[in-house]
């Protein structure tokens, strides 16, 4: 089953192929999209707080560990 953390994962991947894909016909929305993208992955890196991350754990549940 899909879990908060890979889906947050998937969910990246595909907002960055969008990105790309305005970014290679030319819009600047794609630019504006993967500006997004890395502002909001440098606030999770300086304050550990992903808003994605929590609203999927709000609806899907954390990931359970193997070990």
């Amino acid at each position: 089953m899909i879990c908060a953390e890979k889906l947050q994962r998937l969910m990246l991947a595909v907002v960055l192929l969008v990105a790309c894909c305005l970014m290679s016909t030319g819009s600047v929305y794609g630019t504006m999209l993967l500006g997004f993208v890395i502002a909001m992955i440098i606030i999770w890196a300086i304050t550990d707080f992903c808003p994605s991350i929590w609203l999927f754990t709000k609806l899907v549940g954390h990931c359970k560990s193997s070990r």
